[in-house]
């Protein structure tokens, strides 16, 4: 019998790997889309950062934080408007 390879992810790992790498593909696309967007139409940005009173975090317990997740979208605005 083999031994198996140390080297190799955990299932639970994989899965957040995998997460992970998904979530960094949406965010260039993403990213992408609005700053394409952006250069069309100025005032969206506005607009989005206008939204983030609305923006929640869905965790639950300890672990919500709302306005952590409101920084992350206003330093994704702030990078949208250096490059604009």
């Amino acid at each position: 019998m083999s031994e198996p390879d140390p080297t190799a992810a955990s299932p639970d790992t994989a899965e957040v790997i995998a997460a992970r790498r998904r979530e960094m593909a949406v965010e260039h696309l993403l990213f992408g889309a609005l700053r394409h967007l952006a250069g069309r139409h100025p005032g969206m940005l506005d607009e989005l950062e206008d939204s983030l009173p609305h923006l929640w975090d869905r965790s639950e317990g300890t672990a919500r934080d709302d306005e952590a997740v409101r920084e992350i979208a206003r330093r994704f605005i702030k990078s949208l408007r250096a490059e604009s």
